[in-house]
């Protein structure tokens, strides 16, 4: 995989780059785990459940990411740089993507209405995504 378009993202000052961190890098794998085991508990509202789940994601995109040497303050570019920092198949990361402008529209503006389809595929995702991170190794 080719980190030349990230580069390409420092130019332009959406990403930089910053030394990788084995700790930071577990501690989000970590934390990730916990939110997508979250989102599998019995009786938690599809609400609970979905954001469970995009946070057990964004935390796996940002662990991706930092694993390269790479950081970024735009919440949704982590998933876009999915294609680059694991290989992702751009029609999950645009899934992810989707996710993102919901959450954000639950956060900003009140609306959250779960579609159970864009759930079940959401947590899919996001257990692909937890193999493919844990397949990078160690930080470098």
């Amino acid at each position: 995989m080719t980190l030349e378009r990230l580069d390409n993202l420092v130019k332009t000052g959406d990403v930089h780059e910053e030394a990788s961190d084995q700790g930071e890098f577990e501690r989000l794998v970590s934390m990730a785990k916990r939110r997508l085991a979250d989102s599998q508990v019995s009786g938690l509202s599809e609400e609970g459940q979905f954001l469970a789940a995009y946070n057990s994601a964004h935390s796996l995109a940002i662990a991706a990411m930092r694993w390269h040497g790479y950081r970024t303050s735009k919440r949704y570019l982590v998933f876009l740089c999915l294609e680059y920092t694991v290989g992702m198949d751009k029609a999950k990361w645009r899934l992810l993507d989707k996710c993102h402008k919901q959450r954000n529209l639950a956060e900003y503006e009140g609306e959250m209405e779960v579609d159970p389809q864009l759930l079940e595929e959401l947590v899919q995702i996001t257990n692909e995504l937890l193999e493919l991170v844990e397949a990078l190794g160690p930080v470098n």
